[in-house]
């Protein structure tokens, strides 16, 4: 069954979708259109339309369409961002080598706040119409799930904000009820805890997946019961965590605890509920279902970004900009972390590039692509690569099911002072769909606090790798910096043919075939390669001079206790005499 991508609508209302960082010219604009609030919050369909415009700021280029999905994220310990050396523009963030001018980080910024202003207008005015109170059971349930549309929106914005710049900015009321909007950097943790408590709110007011068929179309890609949860959770435990404080330090709450016990309970009460499980196939849940246009019937997709329309506006540029032939690169040394019978190993990395006629040539391991996005997994329509489109509406998604459950396992962990027999559970539940067909090869699962720690960060770099997810995971877990030097350490050593990476292959054998989505390897990434081609088969120069590349310039301009947040845009603070920047910038 094909997508049914939520209809979004650029509804401007009169009271103005005004941005924390505009200048007061801005806000003599005349609005684009005359319809009010008495209108637009009139009847259900409008204020349906209201809160998809509220989406809809979560797609195209400055959303999670690209910026905030494939710039923001990188370079991390896994992939490394586009391009190689600083070009004063896309590159810049991903070497950290970012000044408050660079103009990639202006539009994400004020696009977020532009959800948080259409999403204020649904918060405040939702509640206050009369079918709200007063409407048919089937009015009131459909307004009151849209109020928790809305409080989960804003969540999200604002949580993208915080782990981005950190301290910002914070209104919870349209622009047209604040007298004055030059407003100063409000504490990221009051923040969290005001968003996590209308998020308590929100996850009443929402229906489970399995609810959604009464009241309308089941595939309509809108926020559910476990998203809200799920998203919850994933907040504690970003409040519990480590960030860069305006002193320049990582720190953390003395009372983090509280916020593992938030995201432990909204874990088990998804886990509990049986309405979302994981995919059998890892590759079925990219290949067959994401990149298909299909709806998970499984439910391990909790939230997604619905992209749509072919516009720079509210599609998405996945499998353009990334996969294969793409701009991100996976980085060597992530690939020699899967273990061989790792299934994820094949679908999470594409050791290819597509050729104009469609068929593939494989490539060495200094220039391997991300491949949960790949266009040539794309169907519903089938993309040619001669195609020159940039939009394919792959959808960007936000939540997992799999994640879930490794946010479940690390929180029992912490607060238990070591696993307890759901923690394992839930680890492993990840862990047996990556065998499958192998389980004897999984390895014995750590029984102590620090070594399942440690199988966790590495069992959510190999399951929530390429998904924008590790930068800000190894920032809550204050090892960003070491994971980068360990990183840049373990390439050199790859480089160098060193050890644990002394015997890998110098070569590696193909053979056509007829699929147009795999390459038949015959022979193995892991031992020294044949001496001579074998008959039929093409050979590809594997490992060469790692460092000779684009990989030379890793992560180079990092420094702990400044890079971990981005500075705010210039012009955001030129316009702004309330805010200025933080983190050495």
């Amino acid at each position: 069954m094909k997508i049914k991508s939520i209809i979004y609508y650029a509804l401007f209302l009169s009271v103005g979708v005004l941005q924390l960082s505009s200048c007061k010219k801005y806000l003599t604009l005349n609005p684009v259109s005359s319809f009010g609030p008495d209108v637009v919050f009139g009847t259900v369909a409008n204020a349906q339309k209201a809160v998809y415009g509220a989406y809809q700021e979560m797609t195209g280029d400055n959303g999670y369409g690209i910026r905030v999905s494939m710039y923001f994220p990188y370079d991390n310990d896994l992939m490394m961002g586009a391009g190689g050396h600083n070009d004063g523009d896309r590159r810049d963030i991903g070497r950290y080598n970012l000044t408050s001018s660079n103009q990639q980080i202006y539009k994400p910024f004020n696009q977020m706040y532009a959800g948080v202003e259409r999403a204020n207008l649904c918060i405040k005015y939702i509640p206050q119409m009369s079918l709200y109170s007063n409407g048919t059971a089937q009015q009131k349930g459909e307004l009151q799930r849209l109020y928790g549309e809305a409080l989960t929106l804003r969540a999200q914005y604002y949580f993208e904000l915080i782990r981005n710049w950190g301290d910002v900015p914070a209104q919870w009321v349209p622009s047209s009820d604040i007298p004055n909007l030059f407003l100063a950097k409000t504490d990221r943790d009051t923040i969290y805890d005001h968003i996590l408590n209308d998020l308590k709110t929100a996850e009443d007011l929402v229906p489970w997946r399995s609810g959604v068929s009464a009241l309308g179309d089941p595939n309509d890609e809108r926020i559910t019961k476990g998203a809200v949860k799920g998203l919850r959770a994933r907040i504690a435990l970003f409040r519990g965590g480590y960030s860069l404080r305006r002193d320049n330090q990582m720190e953390r709450g003395s009372n983090y605890l509280d916020y593992y016990k938030i995201a432990d309970q909204e874990c088990a009460d998804i886990i509990q509920s049986g309405e979302h499980k994981l995919d059998p196939s890892f590759q079925d849940l990219w290949q067959n279902q994401l990149d298909a246009h299909q709806i998970d019937p499984y439910g391990e997709f909790m939230f997604q970004v619905a992209m749509s329309g072919g516009t720079s506006s509210t599609d998405s540029k996945l499998g353009k900009y990334n996969g294969p032939n793409g701009s991100l690169t996976i980085l060597p040394t992530y690939f020699y972390m899967f273990d061989s019978v790792d299934t994820r190993r094949d679908v999470t990395i594409a050791p290819y590039k597509i050729n104009s006629d469609n068929t593939l040539s494989a490539v060495g391991l200094s220039s391997l692509a991300d491949g949960k996005f790949r266009r040539n997994w794309i169907t519903n329509p089938t993309i040619d690569i001669s195609n020159q489109a940039q939009n394919f509406g792959l959808n960007w998604p936000i939540l997992r099911y799999a994640d879930v459950l490794l946010m479940y396992a690390e929180a029992e962990n912490e607060i238990n002072n070591g696993p307890t027999a759901a923690a394992i559970d839930a680890y492993e539940q990840v862990r047996k769909r990556a065998f499958v067909g192998n389980l004897s090869e999984m390895g014995t699962t750590p029984s102590d606090k620090a070594g399942f720690f440690n199988a966790i960060v590495n069992e959510r770099a190999l399951e929530l790798g390429t998904e924008g997810i590790r930068k800000y995971d190894l920032i809550r877990w204050d090892s960003l910096g070491t994971k980068l030097s360990e990183t840049k350490l373990a390439l050199a050593a790859l480089s160098n043919n060193a050890a644990p990476y002394d015997t890998l292959p110098a070569k590696m054998y193909y053979v056509a075939g007829p699929s147009t989505t795999t390459i038949n390897w015959i022979s193995s990434f892991y031992h020294p390669s044949a001496t001579t081609t074998p008959p039929g088969a093409t050979s590809v120069t594997w490992i060469s001079n790692i460092l000779g590349g684009n990989l030379q310039y890793f992560a180079e301009g990092f420094k702990p206790n400044h890079s971990e947040l981005l500075p705010l845009p210039q012009s955001t603070i030129d316009a702004n005499p309330n805010l200025k920047q933080d983190y050495g910038y």
